[in-house]
């Protein structure tokens, strides 16, 4: 089981859609150097309004390229960083891994899977429709399709082309939750 990096993405200011760029560089505990989720504390606006002291469990956002292809074949105006993502992957389901999952890419650096990205009503701003297709509703209960959300172990660069290996957490396994 191995993931492979489409893309990579940063914004130093908290707009929707990051800009790709040839190589972001995770700094442990704090997230991606130069964009706008940096910090060891909380950074995205409706939770800064709340309490500015969480932890910043939303560090890095990665977002699989099979799910922006599916959205593109609904219709979506997608592409990699448009959704907001700082890595974009191919090759790994991410939403189905547990909680821990440790994400070790080649470069040595090491992130941990914290939960799923929330779909918002900025995505209806950005596409109408888009936050209902990031949603799938079934017996169990709402499964979110947005992506997953991790914080920074170990730092170091990130490029397309990275491959990268998950490492599950010791059972029994817990499954994401939104952060």
């Amino acid at each position: 089981m191995m993931g492979r990096v489409e893309a990579v993405h940063r914004a130093p200011t908290h707009a929707f859609s990051k800009s790709s760029v040839d190589e972001i560089t995770l700094v442990a505990g704090l997230g991606v150097e130069g964009d706008a989720h940096h910090g060891a504390e909380v950074r995205h606006r409706s939770r800064v309004a709340r309490d500015p002291s969480q932890p910043n469990l939303r560090q890095v956002h990665l977002l699989e390229l099979e799910r922006l292809r599916t959205l593109a074949d609904q219709g979506f105006p997608v592409a990699p960083g448009r959704l907001g993502e700082n890595i974009t992957t191919e090759g790994l389901d991410l939403i189905d891994l547990p909680l821990g999952t440790l994400l070790r890419f080649r470069s040595g650096a090491l992130i941990a899977i914290t939960g799923l990205r929330n779909p918002c009503t900025q995505l209806d701003t950005f596409a109408p429709g888009l936050m209902e297709a990031c949603l799938e509703r079934t017996e169990a209960g709402l499964i979110r399709k947005a992506g997953v959300m991790a914080v920074v172990l170990g730092g170091g660069p990130i490029a397309p082309g990275d491959s990268f290996d998950p490492a599950l957490p010791p059972a029994p396994f817990r499954p994401l939750e939104r952060v």
